[in-house]
């Protein structure tokens, strides 16, 4: 093996701390405590969400969050547990139990390490837009329907992970509905909805409030996570008023105020065998949604680009090392990430801060949380559910071509009724074959016949997918005299594969029992590279074995 293909462990924060300065460290440090506030709901919404007990959450966030920074392949991509790993999650749980889903994340971790070693970073980007949104969208779905149970109040002693389960079990607990819940859980999500329009530039109720000078302190509260806001208020209006709701404490005994301890996954070759299909889709979409995410932390931070195999390598150590601790999958994680950016992050400093924030939060006010009501972490889930989703390609779905509703329609349909990992699956296959077709539309040839010689020009790609488009020149073919020329033009052919040229051999075999001669002139360099290679030009008209010589573009008179 040639080590110097593989891709150099070198993380970016190396080179960030190069020309570090106090001003820069100041700023992340204040980007920092920002983004960890805002982490705090959301790892112990995502974990809960999936099956999990809370610290799970918080303790991927924190592990993950540190490494991802520390050795991440961008300056300013935040890591840690992720709404589209919920439904995934919560399946191989189900399944397999939490010990199938650390055997799972630990293998995810090293095949995305390998990925990354391999230089196989950008290969991520070959996935369709199309099937990307079809599978995004259908996870916001999913996670909207599992937050039901929370959200309603029902009394469920356990949620189904398919969707027909959901809906039936959902559909016969009506009866058990919480108001105090759906008051809870809608008040949060009008909260989330209203809280940064309500400070906006442009608001009226921040218009107003600019004459007054004694409500600085409370303009000041702007600078708050709406996430934050809503868990901190509306968990105290729960207990002040004594709601009768399900709350982290009543359902899992709160958060334990310690460090994680150490779990060691039992792993066998059997359970492995067991889990290829989970752990295949935990790297993939691990995968996607890193490099999705720094690709949009580049447009909105700019300066260098970050680099796909860095990153890769960074989510394999973290997703390696999160299952000892009794974690979840981490992936990046773009709502953090762009308020890391918003904040002012500089550096790889800014995730370290988040994640030590994360950590002093669990360590010293672990016994609040027994206080949150799930209703409001379920209002949480189902406001990121409707963010994650982009809805607005359904209603212009008219303005696409057939073959990207196609996919995206697909996928989406697939994701929600069966299974994530068999819509990626089907999406990749729909976008290769639909590709494949049309490509192959795009290749013609000309056939002219003029006293007794055949002449033909090749257009495009000549591949296992347009070789049919040969019949009419086969045609043609079959009728040429004894003595007379077959001129193949093939300045516009701008690609050869094995099939084509294997369809062109059996032409030259069909043109020399009839006692012609066939002649291709104008070859680019890859058609030309194959024929070579294949011994198929030696046995052409004109050809000669001089290296310097070549092949010649103009047949004889």
């Amino acid at each position: 093996m040639d080590l110097s293909s593989l891709s150099r462990f070198h993380p970016r924060l190396l080179d960030d701390l190069r020309a570090y300065s106090r001003e820069r460290l100041a700023k992340d440090i204040g980007a920092g405590l920002t983004v960890g506030v805002v982490a705090l709901p959301l790892a112990m919404a995502f974990a809960i969400a999936s099956g999990l007990p809370p610290q799970a959450g918080l303790w991927t966030a924190i592990v993950a969050g540190f490494l991802i920074a520390a050795l991440g392949g961008t300056s300013v991509q935040i890591g840690g547990p992720a709404g589209a790993f919920i439904v995934i999650v919560y399946g191989i749980v189900q399944q397999h139990g939490v010990g199938g889903l650390l055997v799972s994340t630990f293998c995810a971790g090293i095949l995305l390490f390998v990925m990354g070693w391999f230089r196989l970073g950008t290969l991520v980007r070959f996935v369709p837009v199309s099937v990307v949104t079809g599978f995004t969208n259908g996870i916001a779905v999913l996670i909207g329907l599992s937050q039901l149970r929370d959200a309603l109040g029902l009394r469920v002693e356990k949620m189904p992970a398919d969707f027909f389960g959901i809906v039936h079990t959902v559909w016969g607990s009506l009866h058990t509905v919480n108001p105090y819940a759906i008051a809870l859980a809608g008040l949060c999500v009008v909260g989330l909805f209203v809280w940064p329009r309500l400070w906006a530039v442009d608001s009226a109720f921040r218009q107003r409030l600019e004459g007054f000078d004694q409500v600085s302190a409370l303009r000041a509260t702007s600078r708050l996570p709406a996430p934050v806001v809503a868990l901190v208020t509306l968990s105290a209006l729960a207990a002040w008023l004594e709601w009768p709701v399900e709350t982290i404490g009543s359902r899992f005994g709160g958060i334990p105020q310690t460090l994680s301890s150490f779990v060691w996954p039992d792993v066998s070759w059997q359970t492995v065998r067991q889990l290829v299909m989970p752990t295949l889709t935990i790297a993939a979409l691990g995968a996607i949604e890193s490099l999705l995410c720094a690709r949009v932390a580049d447009q909105l931070a700019g300066g260098r680009k970050h680099d796909p195999n860095q990153e890769l390598m960074a989510q394999g150590v973290a997703n390696a090392v999160v299952p000892l601790i009794g974690g979840m999958p981490a992936t990046g994680t773009i709502a953090r990430t762009v308020t890391n950016i918003r904040s002012g992050a500089t550096s790889g400093v800014a995730g370290m801060v988040h994640a030590a924030t994360l950590a002093a939060i669990v360590l010293l006010a672990a016994p609040l949380a027994r206080h949150i009501p799930l209703a409001v972490l379920a209002g949480i889930l189902l406001f990121v559910a409707w963010n994650m989703g982009e809805w607005r390609e359904f209603v212009q779905m008219r303005r696409f071509s057939l073959h990207y509703r196609l996919m995206l329609l697909s996928t989406f349909f697939v994701t929600v009724i069966f299974d994530l990992t068999l819509a990626v699956e089907l999406g990749l296959v729909l976008a290769v074959v639909l590709f494949v077709r049309r490509q192959s539309s795009l290749f013609r040839v000309d056939v002219q016949s003029r006293n007794g010689e055949i002449r033909a020009r090749l257009y495009g790609s000549l591949f296992f997918g347009a070789v049919t488009k040969l019949d009419a020149l086969e045609a043609a073919i079959e009728r040429v005299e004894p003595g007379n020329m077959v001129r193949l033009d093939a300045r516009h052919l701008l690609l050869l594969d094995t099939t084509g040229l294997d369809t062109l051999t059996s032409l030259l075999e069909t043109i020399e029992r009839r006692g012609a001669r066939l002649w291709i002139d104008h070859l680019h360099d890859q058609p030309r590279s194959l024929m070579e290679r294949a011994g198929f030009l030696p046995r052409l008209a004109g050809w000669t074995a001089d290296p310097n010589a070549g092949y010649p573009d103009d047949p004889p008179p």
